[in-house]
């Protein structure tokens, strides 16, 4: 057999038709050139076939795994899953929907949307599309949602089995834009009070948050409770939008800086719909990246009050870097800090992404969620608020004016079994579908429906019995007891968000949110 060497100018002239228009910087040594040269061994003299692309693809990765923890590479499909959320609209048929016993069960329709349109309603059961069957077969929620998604002005026809009608139904809809709102509710909490909970900061959150303060003012209300708590960041430019609603002109929100990116700034335009009034944003250890951008410049101007826990500490700002194929690089370019200069990234190791993502479990360990005295801070950390120097402290996340510890004793683990194994949502969804006309006749508004409603005895029964079946069972009778109020007060919210909206769902489970609670108490306070 022949005996081939290949030496790097070999290779370096199997490159010249691949790379003929890329310019490659530096000697031979260049690591770019290098790089290249690696790729191309394998793909041309490997002994078994390789596939090319996800080759490079695991090139990157391993590249971008040894940076920072927010560093990342996407494929297009899971471009396009992530950036949904954030752009405000997908084009489908719009509707609310769950899986019961492998069957799609609508909860809502989208007001206004295609389904809506065409007459669906909530408690209808999809069972074909486009004659393929849905219901029945174990088809996955991922495969459901494709089917039922597609291009505006595309057309799918959909089987529906509704309650009390013997025969399928048969609708035609056509698709549309659907959006997707970013405010997970606004209402009321008190007669002066307004609460407006954030999910994420997307395109549209800013103009969500404007007409929820707008409407909120009109029904009287002077302190705004701003939830944040899970809200996992998003858009830099609608956090900006939505603090410069409540500081005032040419107040800094934040500021960004990185090695080669210079100093650039963020502040307030002026005008905004709640420049006075109190402010309390609630946070906890998921609150992250925009997210902690608000809360932060909120507390440095003395604007308001933070409660809940130490925010999760994500102050890197990624810029995509989009690829030929759809795919995506998020590179981190800088840091984000707050307007007294605290840097709101936490600690971390590159490379050591597990441990990084284990932080909040440490935390939990460490006994900072249950007690402020739990965390420690360096006084080399510590700065000042800009108008009332009150000292705040810098190494990572946003702490609170404000501790709420974390109630470990609300959930037990029985509590947390029936949850994990979907069968409460199960539960509540049959309840609701079985009785839906019932509680409408019973409960002509959420006010009849939130002082009179007592979740009734046979749900809690069917509940119990389907944990037993799937052997999940408290521990004792002590356990089951302990287990009733909570449950109680989330089934109660559950039937109101699927009779009526997520408002109501908050109104009623934040009368048990520690935060909420707590906000309620410090309304009044000087800030």
């Amino acid at each position: 057999m022949k005996r081939y060497i290949f030496t790097a100018a070999v290779l370096s002239q199997l490159a010249l038709g691949a790379f003929a228009q890329f310019r490659i910087n530096g000697g031979s040594d260049s690591p770019l050139r290098k790089l290249q040269i690696a790729e191309l061994a394998i793909s041309n003299l490997y002994v078994d076939s390789v596939d090319e692309q996800k080759l490079v693809e695991d090139g990157i990765r391993g590249m971008i795994e040894k940076l920072d923890p927010h560093s990342s590479y996407s494929t297009p499909k899971e471009v396009k899953e992530m950036n949904e959320p954030l752009q405000g609209n997908f084009e489908g048929i719009g509707v609310q929907f769950n899986m019961v016993e492998d069957t799609l069960l609508v909860i809502q329709p989208v007001s206004g949307g295609p389904s809506e349109k065409m007459g669906i309603v909530a408690g209808d059961r999809i069972v074909y599309v486009n004659d393929t069957t849905i219901a029945g077969v174990k088809m996955s929620k991922e495969e459901i949602m494709k089917r039922l998604r597609g291009p505006k002005g595309t057309k799918v026809k959909l089987g529906i089995v509704r309650r009390d009608i013997a025969d399928t139904l048969t609708f035609m809809i056509t698709r549309d834009k659907i959006p997707v709102k970013s405010l997970d509710a606004a209402y009321m909490l008190r007669k002066d009070v307004g609460y407006v909970r954030i999910g994420n900061f997307g395109a549209t959150t800013h103009d969500e948050f404007r007409q929820a303060v707008k409407r909120l003012k009109k029904e009287g209300m002077k302190t705004l409770v701003l939830d944040l708590q899970e809200n996992g960041g998003g858009y830099l430019q609608a956090a900006v939008d939505i603090a410069g609603e409540m500081l005032q002109k040419n107040d800094l929100i934040v500021y960004t800086e990185g090695r080669t990116v210079r100093r650039m700034e963020y502040k307030a335009q002026g005008g905004g719909l709640f420049e006075k009034g109190q402010v309390i944003v609630l946070v906890d250890s998921y609150t992250a990246s925009a997210a902690e951008i608000v809360s932060g410049a909120i507390q440095d101007h003395d604007r308001g009050l933070v409660v809940g826990r130490r925010t999760f500490g994500k102050g890197l700002v990624q810029r995509p870097i989009d690829l030929p194929d759809g795919s995506m690089i998020r590179l981190t370019i800088a840091h984000y800090y707050t307007p007294s200069g605290r840097c709101i990234q936490k600690p971390y190791e590159k490379g050591k992404q597990k441990d990084y993502q284990m932080d909040v479990y440490n935390r939990l360990k460490s006994g900072e969620l249950m007690s402020a005295d739990s965390v420690h801070f360096a006084d080399s950390l510590k700065y000042y608020t800009l108008k009332k120097q009150r000292v705040v402290y810098g190494g990572g996340g946003i702490m609170p004016d404000e501790f709420v510890p974390l109630d470990t004793l609300k959930y037990t683990k029985y509590h947390r079994q029936l949850a994990a194994k979907s069968i409460i949502i199960n539960a509540n969804l049959r309840y609701v579908d079985e009785h839906r006309k019932q509680l409408q006749a019973q409960y002509a508004t959420f006010d009849d429906y939130r002082q009179k409603f007592e979740v009734p005895q046979e749900l809690l029964d069917h509940i119990k019995a389907e944990g037993e079946k799937q052997k999940v069972t408290p521990k004792d009778d002590a356990e089951y007891e302990k287990t009733l109020p909570y449950l109680r007060l989330q089934l109660k919210a559950l039937i109101a968000r699927d009779l009526w909206d997520m408002d109501e769902y908050f109104a009623i489970f934040n009368e048990s949110n520690d935060a909420v609670q707590r906000a309620l108490q410090l309304i009044g306070r000087p800030q």
